[in-house]
Order: structure tokens, then sequence, then C-alpha cells
């Protein structure tokens, strides 16, 4: 997003709200002190809607160290799809504890608990705008344009506390439900098991269908979340809360009835008309593309608000490598499972399900005929040695730009990442921010979900030209993986590239395979974005597919992973931080196996 429409506001009013929270009667106090406000200097239209537009700014002020906008920490290094990175083990060592699972507890739990704060501060920020919007009657509050306004603003701020919130349940899954009606004193009395598991999730879906109820169908400012915003997101939390878990977090059955409302919900978006594939799958990546049909609902950044950094995302500011152009850190390189995974069979065109890892892609010629065949995906999500990063034929990756290749390996984290070239990223010290968006929902995966449920409910015929639409872009998306003309390598792809839909001669569509295919899909689709350790704790194989894959990578070499095991029944969730529970002398119940 380009335009500054919480920028300037929301700086200046977070900081504020702070002084307007702590300040108290003073009576040598004659003069009200610059940028300092009362209660009473809230209790405008104006003034709430700035509060709002803090709200929105919230969504973006994640860290890599208190990440919630992005899941390059929570579903992408804690999955099979990439390493921690950096100079090794030690460096940002919190993060090596969640790449190995059991390092991790309530007392060390520094990247969760830093999160955790930084989510209910984020929380809070939806909470300020909905109690100034309960002192308002809906004749008093009036915006010029929008109908029903302080209905409007309400799920607008529901919304957002609403993904919030998911956030928190996929991570921690019994977080604690603050109500913005609450007083101080109350909330220091509120357990984490006030609500069970699939109460939160009720409570989430009931933030989102206000939104469906009463959000208008667009806005005229970019960034606002809209009507179908909250159905995608409705559509989303019914999806996992439908894998129905017990105490020790085993999926013990599928809800039907949940199900058919992410069907609904879906077709409700897809429907509309307003939202389709975009043509090439690089422009989800690559700044200039914001906002695009793809995009259902974005964190908004900016570069050139006339404020120092800018509304850049430094979330991803380890992630760039040792370029000279860059120099800095090298984290969140892709695994070499994941690149594995992106092969194809050179007959087929379809993923070699149960074969891909027997043998490793690692040097040039092992990714071109006749060696191997792979989905054009790869070359945009993978940044491999040898071949153009981010599409640039001048800047080609090289084995070097890994800082620790020996350790992590030589590929390279790309979707994040932008061309120094680009007049979209600032340098804080050492580390980069970016004015690239950050898609929260996003029409492919609106799509992906909609056959997920299809395929549970037993309608998997249907789930297939959905699959295959997908596949049928991923197949269109090679005009910047290929060589230009006046290359020497003119017309040749970046790799060989073998790409089919499913049909009946390469794929028996039963349940089971069109159950795997669709697993398939996700993890290539949402490679290093990613939710690809939420999905597999959603369908139940986490413990299956990790232990396996950290078995593989031992015997391998890799030996970064030495201390990794994950246990079944405690590691698909974190630690509720031992601090928060500590603050609140017990009141909060640690999940399981985290005991002390």
């Amino acid at each position: 997003m380009k335009t500054h429409q919480y920028k300037h506001t929301a700086k200046t009013l977070a900081f504020m709200l702070v002084f307007a929270v702590l300040i108290s009667c003073s009576d040598f106090l004659d003069v009200k002190p610059y940028g300092v406000v009362t209660a009473n200097d809230l209790n405008t239209v104006a003034k709430t809607e700035e509060l709002i537009i803090a709200a929105y700014a919230g969504l973006g002020n994640s860290t890599w160290n208190s990440s919630y906008t992005s899941d390059w920490v929570w579903g992408s290094v804690r999955s099979d799809d990439a390493y921690k990175g950096g100079s090794g083990v030690a460096d940002q060592g919190p993060l090596n504890q969640l790449e190995q699972y059991n390092l991790v507890t309530p007392v060390n739990a520094g990247y969760p608990a830093a999160t955790w704060i930084a989510v209910y501060s984020a929380v809070s920020r939806a909470n300020l705008a909905l109690q100034q919007l309960d002192k308002f009657t809906d004749a008093e509050y009036t915006v010029q344009g929008l109908t029903n306004a302080r209905a409007v603003r309400q799920a607008e701020m529901r919304f957002i506390r609403g993904h919030l919130m998911f956030v928190l349940k996929r991570l921690f899954k019994y977080p604690v439900w603050i109500e913005h009606t609450l007083t101080k004193e109350e909330i220091k009395t509120v357990t984490n098991r006030e609500f069970t598991s699939d109460q939160l999730w009720d409570k989430i879906a009931a933030e989102f269908q206000f939104g469906v109820d009463n959000l208008p169908e667009t806005f005229t400012e970019k960034g606002r979340a809209n009507r179908y915003a909250a159905a995608a997101y409705l559509a989303k939390t019914r999806l996992y809360q439908a894998y129905m878990q017990n105490d020790n977090h085993q999926v013990t059955s599928i809800d039907a009835t949940k199900l058919q409302q992410v069907v609904t919900m879906a077709d409700l978006v897809i429907n509309s008309g307003r939202y389709a594939l975009v043509d090439n799958y690089g422009k989800k990546f690559t700044y200039g593309y914001e906002n695009n049909t793809e995009s259902i609902f974005a964190v908004q950044y900016s570069y050139d608000d006339g404020t120092t950094w800018g509304r850049v995302n430094f979330e991803h500011g380890l992630n760039y490598n040792m370029a000279t152009a860059y120099g800095c850190c090298s984290f969140h390189p892709s695994s070499q499972n994941l690149v594995n995974a992106f092969k194809t069979d050179q007959t087929t065109g379809i993923p070699l399900f149960n074969t891909f890892n027997n043998s490793e892609m690692k040097n040039p010629q092992d990714f071109q005929a006749p060696n191997n065949s792979v989905d054009p995906r790869l070359d945009h999500t993978v940044g491999i040695p040898s071949h153009p990063f981010k599409y640039d034929v001048n800047f080609v990756a090289q084995g070097s730009w890994s800082r620790t290749p020996a350790v992590y390996g030589n590929f390279l984290p790309m979707k994040e990442i932008q061309l120094p070239s680009c007049n979209c990223i600032r340098k804080g010290g050492a580390f980069f921010g970016t004015a690239q968006n950050w898609d929260i929902l996003q029409y492919n995966d609106l799509l992906l979900m909609k056959a997920e449920a299809l395929i549970e409910l037993g309608q998997h015929a249907d789930a297939r030209p959905i699959i295959n639409q997908i596949r049928q872009r991923a197949a269109n998306s090679v005009a910047w993986t290929t060589y230009p003309a006046g290359h020497a390598n003119a017309g040749q792809g970046f790799s060989n590239y073998n790409i089919s839909e499913y049909t009946d001669g390469n794929l028996a569509w039963t349940q089971d395979n069109a159950r795997t295919a669709l697993q398939w899909e996700r993890r290539l689709e949402f490679a290093m974005e990613s939710p690809r350790f939420h999905d597999l704790v959603r369908w139940g194989i986490a413990a299956e597919v990790l232990n396996n894959y950290i078995t593989t990578e031992k015997a391998r070499g890799r030996n970064h992973l030495n201390a990794a095991v994950f246990t079944l029944g405690r590691d698909e969730y974190l630690p509720i931080p031992q601090d928060e529970i500590n603050l609140v002398n017990g009141l909060y119940t640690q999940n399981p196996g985290y005991q002390q």
C-alpha cells in the first residue's frame, strides 16, 4: 500500500495513548503538556476514527522476535520448509530452541513471550477503539460517505481483534480472551481456560460473522477489512475448528457442519466476482503489485511517509542474504526437504509424493533435464545458486550468499525479499525493512480451503477442478523465470519445468489421493510464507511428518538438528509464558507437557 492512511496519525496517536493511560491529576500542573490527551479528548468521532487507524497500524508492528504478521518463525522454521539460518545455532538462540522443539520451555520462551505481549498490545488498540465506539449512539457517529458508520467501525475493530486472537489461538491454543468491556481489575481475574478450545473458536468466529453482517462490500480506502475479508476469515476459522482435538492435541474427528460453513463462506467470496488469481505467481511477492485481485486482506506498508524509517516491515529484517548489496543476515533458508518437494514426475508432471526425498537436488545440473523436472513455483520461492535471484538475470545467486553453508546449506529465502534496486527498502543498521504489503488472506488460500472442506465432506470430485486451477496458474507463471531474448540461455527456464493438472490418467482421484494432493498443493503454494506447521497440526500429522523429517535430516549430517525431537501432545502448541502466569499469580493453566 502506498497511500499514507495510517502513518503519522497512528504513530503520533500511539505515543499519545501511552500518556493518556498513565496520566493522573496533579495540582501543580496548570498546563496540559504537549502530546498528552485525556479521556475526554478522545470522545469525538474524529479522535475515535484516529484510534481505529491506530488499531490497523498495530497489525504491522511486529518484528522478527515478536512475530505475528508473517508466519516465517512459527509456520516455516518450525516445519520441514526451512532452517533457522544465521551464523550458527547460537545466533538468535530462542529461534534455535523453536527449531529443536524440545528445547522450548515456559521459562526460556523468548520469542513466544515477546509475541504474546506484542499481540495483546495490538488487541488493546482494537479494544480501546471499541470502548470509544460504545460511547456513541448510531445517530451520533457519522462519517461522510459511510452508511451505518458505527456498526461498520465496530465490525472493523472486531475483525482486527478476531485476527489477532486467531494468531494467538494457533500458537498457544488457550489464549486469554479479553473483552473491551472489562475493567483493568476485571482483566486480572480472567483465566485462559474460561472457554474450551471449541468455545474459543466460536468466539473468534463470532467476530468475523459480525463483519459479514455489518461490513460493506468495499471501501474507498485500501487496507480496510470488508465483508468478503470477514467471510474468508470466517471460512478459515471454521476450517481449523472442524478438526476436533482432544486435550493432547490429537485430532479425534472432523465436524462436517463446520466444513459446510467453510464451503458456504468461500462461495460468498468466490461468487462476488471481486477476486481472482493473478496471472503470474511471482506478482504476489513483488513490490508494485500489492492489493491485487488475489489479496483479500493485507497488512499495509509504505516507504515515503516522511518519517525516518517509513511504515516498512522489519519482521523479515534478518532474512536478507550475504550478497554485497545486502550483507546480512541469512536467516530463514529453505530446507533441502522443501527444495526436493518441488520435484515432479518427468512423465506425468505431478508431484513425487512418496519418492521426492530419496535423492537431493543440490548442484546446478540437478535442476535440469534429464536429471529432474520441477514445479515452476520453485524459482519463485527459493534462491538457488547459479539461478537469477528474484527474476533479475544480472543478479545471479551465489553459494557465498549463504552465511554458513556448511550448517544451513546454500538455499535462500526469496518471497519476502526485494531486489536491492527496489525503491521500497530501508536499511536500519544491518537489517532491511520493506514497503511490500504482507497478505493475511489470499484468494488462492480460500480456494484451497474450500477444496479441503469438499474432500473431507466426501465431495473430492468437486475439489479437483479447484486444485487444478491453482496448478494451472503455476504452470503459466514462467515468464519471469525464463531467460529473456539476448541472453545466452534465451527461452530456457531457470530450471526444467514440468507440471500438469490432475487427471484420471495420472492419479486415481480417490478421497485419500485427493487429500494427499491437497496437502501437497498447500505446501508448494504457500512454501516459506508459511502456514505449513499449522496445517500439519490441524491435520493431526505434525509429529509423524516432523519426526520423519528430523530423522532423515540427522542421517544426512545436518548437525544443527541434533537436539531436535517433536513430542506428540506437547509441541503442537507453545507454552504459556511463565512470566505471564506469574503476573496473575498462577491463574493461567499451562499447556500439556510444559508443566514445571
